[in-house]
């Protein structure tokens, strides 16, 4: 009930489910096949057979934007959870174990101070465009932001007492992990979950927009925004329908971050209150 109670959980719920489900249904929903050429239709606005118009090769826009949904829902769940479950397996490790916060921070640090989009970019010239190298080429820049967020909570759940007690008693270091300290870094971790999602659906589109991202062959909002450079003056729609898209998803994801993070941590959305 307090989720349902919150706007912004409520709206970009509401939001994600709905592309959710267009993505699931799209061979329901789509009118033409995505990747099928018909060159006398190129460049046709918006009608009542082709809802979002047709780009420069004939293509339907509308069913290469409910099938471009399919890789940016797909590419920000993966690079979500495998960047958290890392994330937390190094900060627990580096927070916990003295002997390890060193070396293994130092290699967060190295890895945070390459920038994203140019790791990236590096990482698929190198092993080709794939979903999966995509995918692997987003989590890597990940997964620091997640392991320093763990590592935070970790130092700071250490010192409770009742930590100190259950090592004091004996208690086994997984049994002692999975009992008193990952309680305490879930509510956060879920949190970060969902700015991780956002952040990785922007990045593939800024990739495929470069053209160093999901092939070209395969509809994605990027490609088809990268596609429409060309006609921007004449055709604004290739661009217009794959850009609205692309920024509810990634705004929808953000505000259930942000609603996620005011009922998980009262202390927080009581603190931002007093202040508004």
């Amino acid at each position: 009930m307090r989720l349902l109670r919150n706007p912004s959980v409520l709206f970009g719920a509401l939001v994600l489910l709905a592309l959710a489900l267009a993505a699931l249904a799209a061979p329901l929903l789509h009118t033409v096949d995505p990747v099928q050429l018909t060159p006398r239709l190129r460049l046709k606005p918006p009608t009542a057979d082709h809802w979002f118009g047709t780009d420069g090769f004939g293509r339907d826009l509308w069913s290469r934007v409910i099938y471009g949904a399919r890789v940016s829902l797909a590419i920000g769940a993966m690079v979500s959870v495998v960047a958290v479950l890392l994330g937390l397996a190094i900060g627990l490790g580096a927070g916990f174990v003295r002997w390890l916060d060193g070396p293994v921070m130092r290699v967060m640090d190295g890895i945070m101070a390459i920038p994203a989009i140019l790791l990236a970019i590096a990482m698929v010239s190198l092993n080709g465009a794939s979903l999966i190298t995509v995918a692997v080429a987003i989590v890597i820049p990940e997964i620091p932001r997640v392991a320093r967020l763990v590592r935070s909570v970790v130092l700071s759940v250490r010192e409770e007492p009742y930590v100190e007690a259950a090592m004091g008693m004996g208690t086994r270091l997984p049994r002692l992990l999975w009992r008193h300290v990952l309680p305490n870094t879930l509510a956060p971790l879920v949190v970060q979950g969902t700015y991780v999602a956002a952040s990785a659906i922007l990045t593939e589109a800024i990739l495929s927009f470069l053209g160093a991202g999901i092939p070209t062959e395969i509809p994605s909002w990027g490609n088809a925004m990268a596609e429409g450079r060309a006609y921007f003056q004449i055709a604004p729609w290739i661009i217009l329908f794959p850009g609205l898209c692309l920024a509810a998803t990634v705004l929808a994801v953000n505000l259930l971050g942000d609603g996620l993070r005011d009922l998980l941590d009262p202390r927080l959305a009581k603190s931002v209150r007093s202040f508004r």
